[in-house]
């Protein structure tokens, strides 16, 4: 298990370039497996959880090229149907939580498809009746599988996926991309109510309008997909990941230090610069860049009656799930009270015990809310000895170690690594002061 080792009370400066989105690469990479000619996809971020997945479909039979750093080539022209019906495939797809994203496209295109409980992240039970509901409104049907311990989606021989109606009964994100990318190839129009609309779902629509797809009501929660016989290759290339922009603005305000972050294709960022802003950050937007400046003090705003400022996690254009954490952190160490509101996920704000250890004021109300009294940097963090449960805790307590005084050890950073791409190396060259063992 490696470890980071962090230096805390650095300032940073300088300029950082955010990552490409991991989030929307798990999905476009995923819908290569929708054609057999070749999709080039750029700005792809190189960390674990996207090269586990290039691993996984190199495995199934596509051929992957890596023309330079975050540009590949993918064509799904030899697909081993034989492995993607075996144990050894369902045992990979069960230790990966992006692969779920291979299920729809896989259906669509070959019949059939094993849909295993997946991994990834230890922040609670992770729902995937959307995803299957979805499916088998298309027309698929549905067994178990217990000596596989997955779920088998099929479609009768010789018959394809049939267009519907449906309403879902969450605004899943996956669960979208998942049906999306399976009614692309179904027959007749497919319409989907209460679908995620969030600037990946956009991206993953125009790469397969660009493929050849028939699909309406793009950026809204109402999308009409009309079904075509086949998809051809296309180009595409991935937005700036919203989250590492996110966690670059707490990292430089919890350490009162001044950074630019730039292209982050501010447009898509939605409301989390505003939340930002209500911890009492004075970011600016420059152009299409991001500037933090050095503030001795963050003061976090009031709700208009006086009331405690309440930041919640909510569907797109709502707040994303995966910064509560890090505003979390930012929170301690800015002056007066907001209550941290995390309704997802049930294990997510566990974390805060080592918060609490280095000396954050925090009170952990139940598994979804935490109440957070921030030292306005009148008292310092104190180092810890930490091991990071998932990669939004993970990269919480990076942040956190990074303004404390001391040393601080963060072990289990393979879960850092399957987001943030070569997070020390580039931290360091802010000024940071990060080693890894």
């Amino acid at each position: 298990m490696s470890s980071f080792v962090i230096e805390g009370g650095h300032k940073l400066s300088g300029v950082i370039r955010p990552q490409g989105a991991k989030n929307e690469a798990l999905q476009v990479i995923s819908a290569v497996l929708l054609t057999d000619e070749e999709v080039t996809i750029s700005n792809i971020p190189e960390i674990l959880d996207i090269r586990n997945l290039i691993i996984l479909l190199e495995g199934m039979g596509v051929k992957v090229t890596r023309k330079e750093k975050g540009c590949y080539v993918f064509k799904a022209d030899e697909i081993d149907t034989d492995y993607v019906r075996s144990d050894d495939f369902v045992r990979k797809c069960a230790a990966l939580r992006g692969s779920l994203m291979v299920v729809g496209p896989i259906l669509a295109r070959f019949g059939s498809a094993y849909f295993p409980k997946p991994g990834g992240d230890k922040i609670g039970r992770r729902r995937v009746d959307t995803h299957i509901l979805g499916l088998m409104n298309l027309g698929a049907g549905l067994e178990y599988d217990n000596d596989k311990k997955a779920f088998y989606l099929h479609v009768p021989e010789g018959q394809r996926l049939k267009g519907k109606y449906m309403l879902l009964d969450e605004a899943s994100v996956t669960g979208t991309a998942n049906i999306l990318m399976a009614a692309a190839l179904a027959e007749g129009t497919t319409t989907i109510y209460n679908a995620a609309c969030e600037p990946y779902i956009q991206q993953l629509c125009r790469l397969l309008v660009a493929m050849g797809a028939k699909i309406e009501g793009v950026g809204s929660n109402l999308l009409t997909v009309t079904g075509v016989e086949k998809l051809h290759g296309a180009s595409h290339t991935l937005l700036p990941d919203m989250i590492e922009v996110g966690s670059f603005i707490g990292m430089a305000a919890i350490t009162r230090s001044s950074i630019t972050i730039k292209d982050v294709s501010y447009g898509n960022l939605g409301i989390i610069p505003e939340c930002f802003r209500r911890l009492g950050i004075g970011l600016e937007q420059r152009g299409d860049d991001i500037f933090i400046p050095e503030q001795e003090s963050y003061v976090i705003e009031s709700f208009l009656d006086g009331s405690i400022l309440t930041i919640a996690d909510a569907p797109w254009p709502g707040l994303t799930p995966d910064l509560l954490s890090v505003m979390l952190v930012v929170a301690t160490q800015c002056k007066g009270s907001v209550l941290i509101h995390q309704k997802m996920f049930e294990s997510r704000l566990f974390f805060v015990d080592r918060l609490i250890d280095m000396g954050a004021q925090i009170i952990l109300c139940d598994p979804h809310r935490a109440v957070v009294i921030g030292h306005d940097h009148k008292f310092t963090l104190r180092a810890n000895n930490m091991l990071s449960p998932d990669i939004r805790a993970g990269i919480a307590m990076l942040i956190a170690a990074m303004s404390a005084k001391g040393t601080s050890v963060i072990g289990n950073i393979e879960q850092i690594d399957r987001g943030y791409e070569d997070i020390d190396i580039r931290l360091n060259a802010l000024g940071a002061h990060i080693s890894r063992n």
